[in-house]
């Protein structure tokens, strides 16, 4: 087997990355393969899980995580293996009358006579200029102020459109070209079982795989199984994170009081001072005197002993 190899059924988790979390359930149909179009989310932690998938001859399905039911339906639906069974009547067309308006501004709403919706009126104190020339300088307008009366724009009142008709659906008709087929997903002489595996994160293992007609039998396995042992492997797996997290506390703490260490002989003193003279610390000179008197007494000892056996040689 290889990467280009061809298969019948391709079924797991596919977790890579942020956002791509779902099981695959990849069936082969007629030389092409087709990808299921429900979304069906995988279990993202540490633990082990069980997947089960159930292809039934009545050409419907069920996708199974831990045992517990997650995904069912037909085939059909799906998947697009087969042409859609209804179409859009390609000859429908909508009436051009038909209201889709849900609500509509009141026509028997009218804007009051005293409403004011102009923000700035001519300014009524101002006048006209007498050297002004209207030949020369044009119509004269007077200057601009704000409309204490002004109350905005006027709009009528919104109501429910007593025509509404709905949103208009277009009328469907069966598809001629959709043929259904009983033997959809009907696979003979499955004898390969592989896997196809792209990891980006290690530790991952696989195990206990089964291929079955059985369903009663198949829950029963993953029961004596992955049912057994899920208790005592999150067990194992809690305590281990515990452990792991005191001891990435200690080391924390240790690192700090480290630091703290640093911190506080930020001159050096400490180093300084186990690294000064032992001859210059109180006492060492007196005591280094007494050696140097010692050291010379022996060696005047000596001396004499070696003139006396000379003088007898």
């Amino acid at each position: 087997m290889h990467s280009e190899s061809e298969y019948y059924i391709m079924f797991g988790p596919d977790i890579c990355g942020f956002g791509n979390n779902k099981v695959q359930v990849i069936l082969h149909y007629q030389g092409k393969y087709h990808e299921n179009n429900k979304t069906i989310k995988c279990r993202i932690n540490k633990d082990t899980h069980l997947y089960t998938l159930i292809i039934r001859p009545n050409a419907t399905y069920e996708v199974k995580i831990d045992n517990q039911q997650v995904a069912t339906g037909e085939l059909e639906d799906d998947w697009q293996f087969l042409p859609p069974r209804k179409i859009k009547d390609p000859y429908a067309r909508k009436p051009r009358k038909w209201d889709e308006r849900l609500q509509i501004e009141d026509p028997e709403d009218k804007k009051p006579e005293d409403w004011e919706d102009f923000e700035y009126i001519p300014d009524p104190e101002a006048k006209k200029p007498d050297d002004w020339n209207e030949a020369m300088d044009g119509e004269w307008e007077g200057p601009l102020i704000p409309n204490l009366k002004y109350k905005g724009q006027w709009k009528p009142r919104i109501i429910d459109n007593p025509n509404y008709q709905g949103e208009w659906i277009h009328p469907e008709i069966d598809n001629p070209k959709y043929k259904p087929d009983p033997t959809i997903c009907h696979y003979y002489n499955i004898s390969v079982l592989g896997l196809d595996l792209w990891q980006v994160k290690s530790g991952s293992i696989f195990d206990n795989f089964l291929l079955t007609n059985d369903e009663e039998f198949a829950e029963e396995v993953g029961n004596k199984t992955w049912g057994i042992r899920k208790d005592i492997e999150k067990q194992w797996r809690e305590l281990y994170e515990e452990m792991e997290k005191r001891k990435q506390e200690e080391e924390a703490k240790k690192r700090k009081e480290e630091e703290e260490e640093r911190d506080d002989d930020i001159w050096g003193l400490e180093k300084e001072e186990n690294e000064e003279d032992p001859e210059e610390e109180p006492g060492n000179s007196d005591r280094q005197v007494q050696e140097d008197n010692e050291e010379r007494g022996l060696l005047g000892e000596n001396e004499e002993v070696r003139v006396d056996q000379k003088d007898e040689l």
